[in-house]
């Protein structure tokens, strides 16, 4: 084991450990961040540079550099940032209470959950009265309860909540298909341009729930992780070590999936992010399992980055969920593939 990898201090009665490369790769991965956020915001009708974009952003520009960057353009920077946040810290939740690298929101039918809501409120025509962000956490969230109530059995194990959860995002698509084919034609094209992920056309009235729920969850999944590695080792040993599991991986599945679902709300359920990131963070730290907050910081470089990607291929700008999509799915196979090599891949 490197130096690097875990140092153990103590002062007085004082007494813990550091791992200097996840802080390190976390503090790369939040300048990375950064930069792309800047990167994205010199996009637009109005080109412009970076130094353009930070004299906006903190107002020492003219009236009309800070108008489009603060109004124009920086909700859309936001809602990025913080969708790609949410999907990156909700896949690492979920990775670990499942203990699986292909358990994501994804997999699970949460993200399904939340778009099948959303286009039943488009569809019926409920949608414009609670919005899109109402439904889809209601979505989410009731998803990620039925989920948990159908895998109950004297407790819920990882093993059997991913396996409902993938029945349960099989139905939810079809029943997302039944409704896009019995609906009108605009409000089909409507849902499908959701349905991609897309961070067109975003304003603050998709930034301020979504950093919201980010500033109330993600603190609790912080608070909760401290018990996440013993549930690795499975419930007899993480209870026998004193964590109490059953209400420890109800708060971190509602939890996660109140993360992904606001995300999803706001961005559209954009593809693979959520089983991508995690994945990326533990490779760069070198750890057993995902760590959250490099996690989350993996998650926001991504969408940043793909967003990026898709504004400069064409003129038209790809929806940011295509480029996530073409980039999440060569690492579902390699992560298969993994996962049969190494016998646990059923």
């Amino acid at each position: 084991m490197s130096v690097l990898d875990r140092v153990t201090f103590r002062a007085g009665p004082v007494s813990g450990r550091l791992r200097p490369r996840l802080l390190l790769v976390s503090a790369v991965l939040a300048v990375a961040a950064f930069v792309l956020f800047c990167a994205g915001m010199t996009i637009g009708d109005v080109p412009m540079s970076v130094s353009d974009v930070l004299s906006g952003l903190f107002g020492s520009g003219d009236a009309g550099t800070g108008y489009i960057v603060q109004e124009l353009r920086l909700p859309r920077a936001l809602t990025g940032l913080l969708a790609g946040l949410a999907f990156g810290a909700s896949g690492a939740v979920f990775q670990t209470i499942t203990r699986n690298p292909l358990a994501s929101p994804d997999m699970i039918g949460i993200n399904a959950g939340a778009a099948t809501a959303v286009v039943a409120g488009i569809a019926f025509g409920f949608g414009g009265g609670l919005g899109t962000t109402t439904l889809g956490l209601l979505g989410g969230l009731l998803t990620a309860l039925l989920v948990y109530v159908l895998a109950w059995r004297r407790g819920t194990t990882g093993y059997r909540i991913l396996l409902v959860g993938i029945g349960i995002f099989a139905m939810c698509t079809s029943l997302t298909d039944y409704l896009l084919s019995k609906a009108q034609i605009t409000e089909a094209q409507a849902s499908i341009g959701w349905l991609v992920g897309n961070l067109a056309n975003r304003g603050w009235e998709h930034v301020w729930p979504l950093l919201g729920a980010l500033a109330v969850l993600f603190p609790l999944v912080l608070a909760l992780s401290r018990w996440m590695g013993t549930l690795l080792l499975g419930d007899d040993v993480a209870a026998g070590l004193g964590t109490p599991v059953q209400p420890v991986r109800l708060g971190l599945l509602l939890a996660g999936a109140g993360l992904v679902a606001f995300a999803t709300a706001s961005a559209g359920p954009i593809s693979f992010v959520a089983l991508a990131a995690p994945q990326v963070a533990q490779r760069l730290a070198r750890l057993s399992s995902p760590p959250v907050t490099a996690s989350a910081l993996t998650g926001a470089v991504v969408v940043l980055g793909s967003d990026l990607i898709a504004r400069s291929l064409t003129a038209s700008a790809l929806p940011v969920g295509i480029v996530t999509g073409a980039l999440g799915a060569p690492l579902l196979l390699w992560l298969l593939a993994r996962a049969n090599r190494s016998g646990s891949g059923g």
